[in-house]
């Protein structure tokens, strides 16, 4: 715990997570313990609650307690500890447990809102997150002085449901299997000004993830630039621009999946040359933008399959089903999701969407118009059924945060 007036909520967690059948070590920080005290704690959890690093200093406490820690919760996690964590700094026994640790790690930040939304605290969390922390996203509500909106601490249900996911316990029919889902559009810089791109707002994908990580998978999200605030629960973001970068990110990531939904709208063709001035439109030598293509990610996924689930989407305007069809074969899918996005209830932008799912099997399923949330429901169902075929779960993840 650091010192956030959330702290007092860490208390209830703490009963929650020993009613749950955890054996729960309190360590906290000075500002901590000046919010809620160590025997509060300690008489939750049946154990001497620590907030030095110099107690028990013959047996190097710090150490000793990353080493029997299976998972490790930082709840409240305020800004000042979200970036001590980033940057590595110890100078008290949270950040030096967190330093030794070698197991699963859940970050729970509170803070008021204009702590929450700046650069610096988002540029820390992608840090963390991109060394395998799962962030727990506040959610909006009454704050510390009387204030409201983002940052306060998420829900208790929500901390437990998080705290299972990474022990490798979560309930569901997803539970123990890895997923690796692709979101929103790309971005191919002409200039430091132009890009290409599309429209893609990343919406589809998004609801994919978060309806895995409800489902009990442990989910990480590769996304082109989006607005979208990212889904609660998932094991991680990754923030891209580019095509090349997007590609990178998914062959880093898809080895220990069993299942990777292609939902990106990845463009097909970037700029030969990149102008590292701004092209001036009555520049005399400027004739065009000439292209090459970019990698093809879901045809080199489907070149090195294996085990896994593979699952695409074909964006069409015209002959859908056909082109469809032609794409799951040519690049190996086992599951295509087919979707017309000239339409305005669908495709780009919007909440709703319609599709046909094809399968390699050569099954057909129209899904009527319906949200978002509804055809990631539905596209999971089929996957689940398709796990359920051939496919063992991964091995568990080893890799440290």
């Amino acid at each position: 715990m650091s010192g956030g007036i959330a702290a007092y909520k860490a208390a209830s967690l703490a009963r929650g997570l020993v009613k749950a059948g955890a054996t729960v070590q309190a360590v906290l920080t000075e500002h901590a313990a000046a919010f809620v005290g160590p025997p509060t704690f300690a008489g939750l959890t049946g154990r001497p609650a620590h907030t030095g690093v110099l107690t028990d200093a013959h047996r190097v406490l710090h150490v000793r307690l990353a080493r029997e820690t299976d998972v490790a919760v930082f709840a409240p996690a305020t800004a000042n500890l979200l970036a001590k964590l980033a940057h590595g700094l110890c100078d008290d026994l949270v950040t030096s447990v967190f330093m030794c640790l070698r197991c699963p790690v859940v970050l729970a930040p509170a803070m008021h809102t204009e702590m929450w939304a700046h650069p610096a605290t988002r540029a820390n969390l992608a840090v963390l997150r991109d060394r395998g922390a799962t962030v727990v996203e506040p959610g909006e509500g009454a704050l510390a002085g009387g204030d409201s909106g983002p940052g306060r601490l998420a829900d208790e249900d929500e901390l437990l449901e998080a705290v299972a996911r990474a022990l490798g316990t979560a309930s569901g029919p997803l539970a123990g299997r890895r997923v690796l889902v692709t979101a929103g559009g790309t971005r191919e810089p002409i200039d430091p000004v132009r890009f290409i791109g599309n429209r893609s707002s990343g919406k589809m994908g998004y609801a994919l993830a978060a309806e895995a990580a409800r489902r009990g998978a442990r989910v990480d999200l590769v996304s082109g630039p989006s607005h979208l605030a990212d889904p609660p629960g998932l094991r991680s973001v990754r923030r891209i621009e580019t095509a090349r970068q997007m590609r990178d990110a998914v062959m880093q990531l898809c080895d220990d999946a069993d299942v990777v939904v292609k939902a990106a709208a990845v463009a097909d063709f970037r700029p030969a040359s990149y102008a590292a001035q701004k092209v001036k439109k009555d520049d005399e030598g400027f004739t065009g933008v000439p292209l090459e293509r970019n990698p093809d990610i879901l045809a080199e996924l489907g070149r090195r399959k294996g085990h896994r689930v593979l699952v695409g989407f074909a964006a069409e305007t015209d002959l859908a089903e056909e082109r469809g069809r032609e794409k799951l074969h040519r690049k190996g899918l086992d599951l295509i999701v087919v979707n017309r996005v000239d339409a305005p209830d669908a495709g780009f932008n919007v909440d709703t969407n319609r599709a046909v799912l094809l399968s390699a099997g050569g099954g057909r399923s129209e899904v009527a118009l319906t949200s978002k949330a509804g055809l990631a429901r539905v596209v999971w169902d089929r996957v689940e059924s398709l796990l359920d075929e051939t496919r063992p779960p991964a091995p568990a993840d080893a890799s440290t945060p």
